[in-house]
């Protein structure tokens, strides 16, 4: 199965969003490992329990720059994450309760959320922060760090 590959096109500016979404693909990329190499159900579901509890600690920081600026979609935004949480958590559900569960469907819906909801809702929010002048004081491109 193809791993997720985070690149420069999925950045919102903001480096330590950036480097929250790098992680998020590299825990995804150790559950297709475990997938592939017939790890146990529990090394499973407990990497499901690290990518959930780990999201909910990305989007926390997300929100908090929405909400520190303002973003005036914030709480439809919101929504989104609410909804790839549970996602995740379903997912540990029924992966618990039978690990043939764990397949390729399941970890491309679990990867499509995500990478859409980057492409899609993330990538509205950029405009906004760049607007009100968030973005060009945090960002790589504009040299600082």
């Amino acid at each position: 199965m193809k791993k997720i590959e985070w690149d420069e096109k999925l950045s919102v500016d903001i480096p330590e969003i950036d480097e929250l979404q790098k992680k998020m693909f590299a825990l995804i990329n150790a559950l297709i490992d475990l997938m592939e190499n017939d790890a146990e159900g529990k090394e499973c579901t407990n990497m499901i329990s690290e990518i959930s509890e780990y999201s909910k600690y990305y989007f926390s920081i997300e929100e908090e720059y929405l909400i520190t600026n303002k973003y005036p979609e914030f709480v439809k935004h919101t929504k989104t994450h609410r909804k790839f949480e549970t996602f995740v958590m379903a997912l540990r559900r029924l992966v618990a309760d039978d690990k043939a569960n764990l397949n390729e469907e399941m970890i491309n819906n679990l990867r499509n959320l995500l990478i859409n909801h980057i492409k899609t809702d993330d990538s509205r929010f950029v405009p906004f922060l760049r607007t009100n002048n968030f973005i060009g004081k945090y960002s790589k491109k504009s040299g600082a760090n």
